[in-house]
């Protein structure tokens, strides 16, 4: 990497000066080098102009990972705007929501992702769509992009274009315009919003400006290791940190080979490994357990592996042996941080030994600090739990158009708390013990009871209920609800907990959707009515 970072259209333009040759990005039978992506995006942004994009206006990607991804996202940067990256899992209300929130005004989606619709989802019973109002129930939307579709698309009337359709009018912009728009990019400025949800069940849009984006990207790539010319295959999401930032952005900070993996498959990562000879393959535990589990492992080389990046849970030290050993990766590093760290707040180096790799989550990154408080606020010694506090260019800008939230996780100094409990050592590495705000992790995405809890009030036969994380095998966690019914309810249990599912299969993304549910009579509560959730698992 050389030049001096400002925003992320810069940096993919001194890729392509610098790296021109080197491929980029590699998706099926579509390679590019670093010139060729910096031109395909050009060309993607000189579109968005076209069709209106303004700078700072907010536009969503719903769409699974790939190429097409990558260059719509670093094309919306260029035009200028702000990427608003939705979760894929995310059900029609759940993306109106963050669609409405940002009052987006284009949406690049895929509507034939996992059968999922989006479009449909998104209309619901709405008015009908016209060009100008594809989706009527959202009125900032002007524009729909559906990447899966064929060109000719618009025939249809109803506002939305294929890909092909999209980008046709980019020779109307001239090529300048876009050098523009790259040029008067603030660095400090809003490069992304993505969502997290909280405590009040509604999902957060956490800003984040290209500045803090490239520097924690750069001391997460340079702390774990990766290099020029690295083939990363990406099975992370993109719409997460752990893809976007630490995938996308990390490679082109260090002129690595990005390689994107839409729906996690045994056969096909293994495939991926053994064909394009990749190098780094960060994932969640889960991920390496189920390779080593699959029937055809052993018919693949994962050898070229160098470079194995985890983090999210505690991670087994058979598990280590075993990724070095049977997977052949030389490197396994952990990591901690949340969306409104960019990401990344501790990573755990690649000399430390087996068992602070397998139960810490490293050292604070440099230039930010971390430190443990008490109840009072205090600081705490090491090895004394507490909550996580970090500070530091990693930190959001704060939370979209919601300054109490904001308020509420960033104190007056500067200080992040995470929510998290856990400790450090002598040494500053960092363990997560608990979750204050009750979050649990399912396969390595944070689940809210809140928001789950929300939508299964809405149930015409439940009083109350209570969402908790309980230990799973192989996600780590579940969810289990634990639902009080009104008081005139009368049904068969059986068919209500059928119902229930049946409820958050439409409601809610799968990893958030409970994994069993409790019909109690009453939930165990404090006097003055809080719901004691410790007396459900306990």
């Amino acid at each position: 990497m050389s030049g001096v970072l400002t925003t992320i259209p810069a940096l993919l333009r001194q890729a392509a000066q610098d790296a021109a040759e080197v491929e980029a990005l590699v998706d099926g039978a579509l390679r590019m080098t670093f010139a060729e992506l910096d031109a395909a995006v050009t060309r993607f942004a000189r579109a968005a102009v076209a069709h209106g994009l303004e700078p700072g206006d907010r536009i969503v990607i719903w769409a699974p990972n790939s190429a097409d991804w990558v260059i719509s996202a670093l094309g919306v940067l260029a035009a200028g705007g702000v990427l608003c990256p939705v979760n894929t899992r995310f059900r029609g209300e759940e993306a109106r929501h963050a669609i409405a929130k940002v009052r987006a005004t284009m949406v690049i989606l895929d509507d034939t992702f996992l059968d999922a619709n989006y479009l449909a989802t998104l209309r619901g019973d709405g008015p009908p769509p016209a060009a100008g109002h594809p989706v009527p129930s959202l009125p900032s939307v002007r524009t729909v992009v559906d990447l899966s579709a064929a060109a000719g698309r618009e025939q249809a009337g109803d506002g939305v274009l294929s890909l092909a359709d999209f980008t046709a009018p980019a020779d109307r912009i001239d090529p300048g315009v876009i050098d523009g728009r790259i040029a008067a990019i603030d660095p400090e400025g809003v490069a992304d919003i993505l969502f997290t949800s909280g405590t009040t069940g509604y999902p957060k849009g956490a800003m984040v400006s290209h500045a803090s984006n490239l520097r924690v990207d750069l001391q997460w790539a340079r702390l774990v290791g990766l290099r020029r010319g690295d083939r990363y295959l990406m099975v992370n999401p993109f719409f997460h940190s752990f893809g976007y930032r630490a995938g996308i952005l990390a490679c082109l900070l260090m002129r690595a080979t990005i390689i994107p993996v839409a729906v996690f498959d045994v056969e096909t990562v293994l495939r991926l490994i053994e064909q394009e000879r990749v190098t780094v393959f960060p994932g969640a535990p889960t991920i390496y357990t189920t390779l080593l589990e699959h029937p055809e492992f052993g018919a693949y080389d994962t050898s070229s592996v160098r470079l194995a990046v985890t983090g999210a849970t505690v991670v087994p030290v058979p598990l280590l042996h075993r990724m070095r050993e049977e997977l052949g990766f030389r490197d396994v590093i952990t990591a901690y941080g949340l969306t409104e760290t960019c990401g990344t707040a501790t990573v755990c180096p690649p000399d430390a030994d087996l068992e602070r790799i397998s139960t810490s989550c490293g050292r604070a990154i440099p230039g930010t600090e971390l430190r443990i408080a008490g109840a009072d606020g205090r600081t705490l010694p090491a090895g004394e739990a507490g909550e996580v506090l970090v500070r530091g260019y990693n930190v959001m800008l704060g939370y979209f158009e919601d300054p109490v939230a904001t308020a509420e996780v960033i104190d007056e100094d500067g200080w992040l708390h995470t929510g998290d409990v856990g400790w450090v050592d002598e040494d500053g590495y960092l363990r997560i013990t608990d979750r204050i705000k009750d979050v649990y992790m399912n396969g390595g995405f944070n689940v809210y009871p809140a928001e789950v809890e929300r939508v299964l009030r809405e149930h015409p036969a439940v009083f109350d209920v209570a969402v908790v994380g309980v230990p799973d095998e192989r996600m780590g966690e579940v969810g289990r609800a634990f639902v009080q019914t009104v008081t005139d309810w009368s049904g068969d249990e059986s068919v209500l907990v059928d119902e229930l599912g049946q409820w958050c299969r439409d409601r809610l993304a799968n990893f958030k959707r409970p994994r069993s549910f409790s019909i109690l009579p009453a939930l165990p509560r404090t006097p003055s009515g809080k719901i004691q959730k410790f007396k459900l698992v306990g």
